[in-house]
């Protein structure tokens, strides 16, 4: 029997969709799963497709070509334990074995170190693009040794999406590295979602702008410099309707945001760095907040507030809310790319900033034009600080920062929570400041805890005694 190019463990929706885009692409795939049912209708389900359904792991084994190519796509944390269990001991070295999940990007750095000493191959893979991308192309970011990238990429460069004759996917880094990227993409992506939620509030909440006009203006931005697949999307969902009811289906919706959990490790690595990512940060804590409907509910009968009076004219605020949506979105990527600026001097990656915004620009959720521009900052000045710093952004944000802080005095004045847009302003500010009072927060450090500061006028730690008589 031909042997499979390819083996895919775990045959759940992302797993399945990725077989049959590599079987398209002219692969041999063999699938496996702990359920029975699902081994069936990858069996069955497609009739003269080159894909092998194996009912065993031993069957799936034998139906590889050596060297062996395994997925798993099984969910992240204990599962992938037990299904690299399941193969450590009956792999062969020189055997790659790719974890495609949303998996912790230290749990991927200690199961590489435990398999590279048993002589096996692996891959950390970061795939966004959920399950359309996975058939038809998805965004991929593989980390691991480069010997394990040599073997995978021909397969991986011709599932992925593409952006003209570019291929979404590139080689990360070593060890967590790919990863650790879909990480930071995740949590820009709830960064994204977040500030268009916010603005969508705005119009709707506080100008009062129906889903129709919601669509039209969506649909016009998505023509524009804020074109994206989220913004996309947005405009879309505006426009179905509930078959049962007839009223919106948006409308419909129980305002609590969940969350997977990739969003807020982002923001939990960006403390233990001390990396700023206040809109990142934000988008995390709202969808937290939005989990305390009953609460809400009490306080909103107990707890007073303005309300909505915009005094100014609605094709006016619009104008405001778009450009304060972009220059508020530089500001998210600005704190992504930030953080994995120190998380490369803490990890030793060797990230390439312009491959990562180039496979961003197709496949994942984040996809948008501006990507090209960070593509180009980022080519222009590869060790770059911040984006902000870049001169084409730097001179977008001066132009756009005073809608930025027309729209968060709005949503102050009239009781509109904006928690991403007024936290990427206080960024914007507080990088663009030269002094900040952290020096009355290190006085009172070294009065309650004599942790000392430093001086402005000279070198060295000192302390006051600051109790002392005067």
């Amino acid at each position: 029997m031909q042997k499979a190019n390819f083996g895919m463990m775990g045959l759940g929706v992302m797993g399945h969709m990725l077989a049959l885009n590599m079987e398209r692409h002219g692969f041999r795939v063999a699938g496996y799963d702990l359920d029975a049912e699902k081994v069936q209708a990858f069996g069955t389900k497609y009739p003269g497709k080159n894909l092998v359904a194996c009912t065993s792991l031993d069957e799936f084994l034998a139906a590889l070509e050596l060297p062996r190519r395994i997925m798993m796509m099984v969910p992240a944390g204990k599962p992938v334990d037990a299904a690299i269990a399941s193969l450590r001991d009956v792999l062969t070295p020189g055997d790659l074995l790719i974890d495609g999940g949303n998996t912790f990007f230290l749990d991927t750095e200690r199961r590489s170190k435990e398999l590279e000493a048993k002589g096996i191959i692996y891959i950390g893979t970061g795939v966004s693009g959920g399950e359309y991308g996975a058939l038809w192309g998805p965004s991929i970011m593989p980390g691991g040794q480069p010997a394990a990238w040599e073997l995978v990429k021909p397969i991986f460069e011709a599932i992925s999406a593409r952006v003209g004759d570019e291929p979404c996917v590139a080689y990360m880094g070593l060890r967590g590295a790919g990863h650790y990227v879909k990480m930071v993409h995740n949590g820009i992506e709830y960064g994204d979602m977040q500030l268009i939620a916010e603005a969508y509030d705005i119009l709707h909440r506080g100008l009062g702008l129906d889903n129709a006009r919601l669509h039209e203006v969506f649909s016009d931005w998505n023509r524009g410099e804020l074109e994206s697949y989220l913004i996309e999307i947005t405009a879309d969902i505006f426009t179905r309707s509930d078959p049962e009811t007839g009223g919106a289906i948006l409308d419909l919706i129980l305002d609590e945001a969940q969350q997977k959990g990739t969003g807020k490790w982002a923001s939990q690595n960006a403390l233990d760095l001390g990396a700023p990512t206040p809109t990142i940060n934000a988008a995390v804590e709202s969808r937290i907040i939005s989990a305390y409907k009953d609460e809400r509910i009490a306080a909103s009968k107990v707890l007073s507030g303005p309300e909505p009076c915009f005094p100014v004219d609605q094709e006016t605020v619009i104008g405001w809310v778009r450009e304060a949506l972009y220059a508020a979105k530089i500001c998210s990527y600005a704190q992504g790319f930030g953080l994995m600026r120190l998380a490369d001097k803490e990890y030793g990656y060797n990230l390439n900033y312009a491959e990562i915004a180039r496979i961003w620009r197709g496949g994942c959720i984040i996809r948008a034009r501006f990507l090209n521009d960070i593509r180009q900052a980022f080519e222009r000045t590869p060790s770059l600080t911040n984006l902000m710093m870049d001169p084409e952004f730097a001179k977008t944000m001066n132009a756009r920062q005073s809608s930025l802080r027309k729209v968060v005095a709005l949503t102050a004045g009239n009781g509109i929570p904006a928690l991403a847009f007024s936290s990427a302003l206080a960024y914007y500010d507080a990088y663009r400041s030269e002094r900040l009072p952290a020096n009355l927060t290190q006085a009172q450090r070294d009065y309650f805890g004599a942790h000392t500061y430093r001086r402005i006028d000279r070198e060295g730690a000192f302390h006051t005694e600051w109790t002392a008589e005067k």
